[in-house]
């Protein structure tokens, strides 16, 4: 197939697409709980044929050098930046619900972190040492591992897939990509920018958790990339490891976002709207536990309740900002969390229920509870839901404190025009990204992932890049020569002799 039919199931393997034959299952839009399309789980001989391709492809994408490389890396930026993805934006919105500004968004960043891997990879090739014996050239390159393997959320579909194939491709691999069932649709729309790329590089092949788990225990597969829950995240890992396959894992948040005594209330309360409730909460970096120190507490709340109430609910095609969320089984969630947090004795300021205007699809308002207390299942969990829980805190150092009392660890925020106050949260926050009086930016220079049950490793930056290659050490004497310390060693060498020691 020259183009993408979302009404017959198939897959992508560069540059053709090609119709799966398993049985099919019916894409339903959140919104509405019509049918979007149609996907189907890759079979085991078209998943085989793939991975053929992959190799192939590889073996010859590593043997080209690293300009050649970054050449055809910057055609498929062109390629994306040329490319109408209105069709993909409008899919990834009837899909799971995104809205559309911000559908269309997330596709205009993919280029630039193509760009930045093309040239990454040509500067940073190995590291020459200063030489442990006279005549001898030692240094370190960097070799690819063969096939890497990505593991897709459905929250950012295309941004995330192409933050972790522009590096593993620049590190000279092919890529496998397996797209959340959810968003598998706008994921193969996007594969044709890869056109740009040589035939076999890259194939996106459809499927669920069996098709995730037989991939990571595939000889034919060498590095994972994955995003998603923590217990995706550590069945991924564990699988990853009993291979010794290395593998970034992105494993989700509970994050939290501090508003100190020095805090702009107003700019506070608008930073915290978009924290909170950018993508209906579904974000692995949403601000989902608060601490607002007391004695701004309740103006705080104040402005944030009234910035709330302005966002629009509605359809990711109309104007609104709070989509559905992208299933029944999230919302659920969500609702249990709130109705646990209600029962404790907390209190909800705004929201708290399923729009009466949207009671078809998966909404839900965006909420804000306050009292909320240690022992809340709000606070304990990832909520990934349009909800922000808020706590009341004596000062700056509890507020610390609580923000680290979590097995979480991705990001956390903070504002206040303190600067030690700033420093102080940028030094002692648990977790991988800090953001300073402006939450959830990324940078394709700067590496993203999280501490403690977060994720290990990182994507993006220098780290995103070394994730998908080895290390070799090189060691070349020009002039060979016996060495003293070779073999066999002279007499006075051993015990008794008083000669010099080995090594």
């Amino acid at each position: 197939m020259e183009r993408f039919d979302p009404a017959v199931p198939g897959h992508f393997v560069n540059p053709s697409y090609r119709a799966s034959g398993g049985p099919a299952q019916a894409v339903i839009d959140p919104a509405t709980l019509a049918e979007v399309g149609r996907i189907a789980e890759t079979s085991v001989a078209e998943t085989e044929a793939a991975l053929d391709g992959l190799q192939a492809a590889q073996r010859a994408w590593a043997r080209r050098d690293a300009k050649s490389r970054a050449t055809l890396l910057h055609r498929a930026a062109d390629a994306i930046e040329r490319s109408d993805h209105r069709r993909c934006a409008e899919l990834m919105s009837r899909e799971m619900g995104k809205p559309y500004p911000e559908a269309i968004g997330e596709i205009a960043h993919c280029a630039g972190v193509f760009r930045y891997y093309a040239e990454m990879a040509r500067d940073e090739a190995g590291k020459v040492a200063g030489t442990t014996q006279a005549g001898s050239f030692q240094y370190a390159r960097y070799e690819p591992y063969g096939v890497s393997l990505h593991i897709m959320p459905f929250n950012f579909p295309v941004l995330l897939m192409c933050w972790t194939v522009a590096a593993s491709l620049a590190a000279g691999n092919a890529c496998l990509v397996k797209p959340a069932p959810a968003t598998t649709l706008s994921t193969l729309e996007f594969m044709a920018c890869f056109r740009a790329l040589p035939e076999g590089l890259v194939a996106c092949l459809p499927g669920g958790a069996d098709l995730a788990r037989a991939l990571i225990e595939s000889d034919r597969t060498h590095a994972v990339a994955f995003t998603g829950s923590v217990a995706a995240g550590k069945a991924v890992a564990a699988a990853a490891a009993a291979r010794l396959k290395p593998a970034v894992i992105e494993a989700g948040g509970s994050d939290p976002m501090i508003v100190t005594a020095h805090a702009p209330l107003e700019i506070a309360a608008a930073g915290a709207v978009t924290a909170a409730f950018h993508l209906s909460g579904q974000v692995c970096t949403s601000a989902e536990r608060l601490y607002v120190v007391e004695s701004v507490h309740d103006a705080f709340v104040a402005a944030f309740a009234a910035e709330t109430r302005r966002l629009r609910v509605g359809n990711g095609l109309e104007r609104s900002e709070i989509g559905p969320l992208v299933s029944e089984a999230a919302r659920a969630k969500v609702i249990r969390l709130v109705e646990d947090a209600r029962d404790k004795g907390a209190a909800v300021v705004t929201g708290g229920r399923i729009p009466p205007a949207h009671n078809v699809g998966w909404f839900y308002e965006p909420t804000i509870l306050t009292g909320v207390e240690p022992g809340m299942a709000i606070l304990e969990e990832e909520c990934f839901g349009p909800v922000a829980a808020v706590c009341r805190v004596p000062d700056f150092e509890a507020a610390l404190a609580a923000a680290n009392a979590s097995r979480f660890g991705l990001g956390a925020s903070i504002f206040t025009t303190d600067l030690a106050e700033a420093h102080e949260a940028a030094e002692r926050l648990e977790a991988g990204m800090v953001w300073v009086n402006n939450p959830l930016i990324d940078n394709d220079a700067l590496p993203f992932g999280g501490w403690k049950a977060s994720g290990l490793g990182r994507e993006l930056g220098r780290q995103g890049l070394d994730a998908f290659r080895r290390s070799k050490m090189v060691v070349i004497d020009h002039r060979p020569v016996r060495q003293d310390w070779w073999y066999p060693y002279p007499d006075d060498w051993f015990f008794g002799g008083g000669g010099r020691k080995i090594g």
